[in-house]
Parts: C-alpha cells; sequence; structure tokens
C-alpha cells in the first residue's frame, strides 16, 4: 500500500513537471493610463466634466448656512464644555449635535480629560467658498483656542459637528 501512494504522488509530480505553466503575465502590452476609460456616473455621463469638480461642490454658501453652522457650533460648546456634568448626561445632551462618527468617538470620553470649562467669546467661522459640505468654527475658552469641525450632508440639511479640537499641547 505505501509503495502505491509513493508511486503514485511520484507520478502526479511528474506529470506536474512536464505541464506547461499557465502565465498571469499580461498578454500584449500592460495598457497606459492614458488608455484608460473614464469613469462614468449614472446615465453614463463622466463624473466630472472637463477634469474639475464644480467650484462649490453643490453648496454655496450663504448666511443662512453660516448663521445655522455658527448657531450649531455654539450649542455643542457649551455642551462640551461641561466636565462635572454625569458622563450619560453629557453624550446624551451632546449626541444630538454629532455625526454618527463623532458619537461613538466620543461616548467613551472620560470628562475628567476635558480641559475647558468655560467658553471666553464668540466663535469664529471658518469657511472653505469651495466648500459647502464642511466648516470649523474657533471658540477662544479658558483652556486655549478651541476647534469645532462640522459637516452637512446636502444643503439645507443639519450642520453636525465632527471633532472637537483642543489646544496644543492639551488632550
Amino acid at each position: 500500500m505505501r509503495r502505491t501512494l509513493t508511486a503514485l504522488a511520484a507520478a502526479l509530480v511528474c506529470t506536474a513537471c512536464s505541464a506547461p505553466a499557465s502565465s498571469t503575465a499580461p498578454q500584449g502590452p500592460a495598457p497606459s493610463a492614458s488608455a484608460a476609460p473614464a469613469t462614468l456616473s449614472g446615465g453614463g455621463r463622466s463624473q466630472a466634466p472637463g477634469g474639475t469638480a464644480p467650484p462649490t461642490l453643490g453648496i454655496a454658501w450663504d448666511e443662512q448656512s453660516r448663521t445655522a453652522a455658527l448657531d450649531t457650533a455654539t450649542k455643542a460648546m457649551d455642551l462640551y464644555a461641561r466636565p462635572t456634568v454625569a458622563d450619560t448626561v453629557w453624550i446624551q445632551d451632546l449626541g444630538q449635535l454629532l455625526t454618527p462618527q463623532a458619537a461613538a468617538d466620543y461616548q467613551y470620553t472620560d470628562l475628567a480629560d476635558i480641559p475647558v470649562r468655560k467658553i471666553t467669546g464668540p466663535g469664529r467661522l471658518e469657511v472653505d467658498q469651495a466648500n459647502g459640505f464642511g466648516c470649523h468654527v474657533v471658540f477662544p475658552t479658558d483652556a486655549g483656542d478651541y476647534d469645532v469641525q462640522l459637516l452637512r450632508a446636502a444643503a439645507g440639511k443639519p450642520w453636525q459637528v465632527n471633532r472637537f479640537t483642543p489646544p496644543n499641547g492639551t488632550k
């Protein structure tokens, strides 16, 4: 039995050795980058006609957008700067203004690590005129300047806080 298995294994190895090797190398020259077809969106149109994105990425900044962003950031910063409340109350109140990712990120925050106790002045809105989907609001606080990043999914959708960035040198 053992000789039969050994002979069979030897026959298979020899057969594999004499079989033509399959090639995974491309047949012919590799396509150049310029020959690649354009990616198409729904309806068969190119994603960015002319190779450039629209100047405002679909959402233009207006006074209503600015006011809504500043109001949301101010409410969120007021709720964030409360390290003495219960953890569950803190995240429950603040979570209503957060993106889903931010809510997950901040869910287990140790409030003792939050250095800010008081906002000392109004927020300063910083926008990129070419990007109507996001902005930053910088707040002076007793711990230094805090940056609040806001995002929205579309024009008319509510602003949501994506990130609180403390001053350099703090947690």
